[in-house]
């Protein structure tokens, strides 16, 4: 979790893989993450580390997950700030949150970036791009207006459902997209 508004991607998928079992989670925030998570929804970081299974500091370059030899399925960062974004894309892998998404680049595993920020400058989508060209996938949340939402919720938990989609991970958190429907009233 990075410096973005958004915390509550980040936190409704540690909470969602939680209930889903079978998921061994991992946790970095940075320092400006947990200023948002503090803003956003009051919460200190001992409740957010109470989430994942394991709990890493940031500057900790040396833990398990900032060696490619630590098999993951992946990682998510969620949300992703600008600055995380550029880290990223130019492998400047000055922390565990960016070194780690490194090693998960050049592992060839699945890296997606929930990232926060609009309108975007030509650096964003500079570095967007690529990210994308190293195999990483850029999600920024925006909404799918088809799932008919009632509630911010419902917006959260269809973004955090397709990104499990991108992992393979099973689960019915999102409703799916069942094709037009052609009871539209004629004129």
């Amino acid at each position: 979790m990075t410096g973005a508004t958004g915390s509550i991607y980040g936190l409704r998928l540690l909470e969602s893989l939680r209930a889903l079992g079978g998921w061994e989670t991992h946790l970095i925030v940075s320092d400006a993450g947990m200023l948002n998570v503090w803003q956003e929804y009051h919460l200190a970081r001992k409740d957010i580390q109470k989430l994942a299974d394991v709990v890493h500091n940031v500057r900790d370059v040396g833990a398990s997950i900032a060696s490619g030899s630590f098999i993951t399925a992946g990682m998510v960062v969620a949300p992703c700030s600008m600055k995380t974004l550029a880290a990223v894309a130019h492998a400047f892998a000055d922390n565990l949150i960016t070194r780690a998404a490194d090693v998960v680049l050049k592992e060839r595993r699945r890296l997606v970036l929930i990232t926060r920020e609009a309108p975007l400058n030509l650096a964003h989508i500079r570095n967007m791009a690529a990210v994308t060209e190293m195999g990483g996938v850029i999600f920024p949340p925006v909404p799918a207006f088809y799932s008919r939402a009632k509630t911010i919720d419902d917006l959260v938990n269809h973004t955090v459902g397709r990104v499990l989609d991108l992992f393979g991970v099973e689960h019915e958190a999102i409703k799916r997209w069942q094709g037009m429907k052609h009871d539209i009233e004629k004129d």
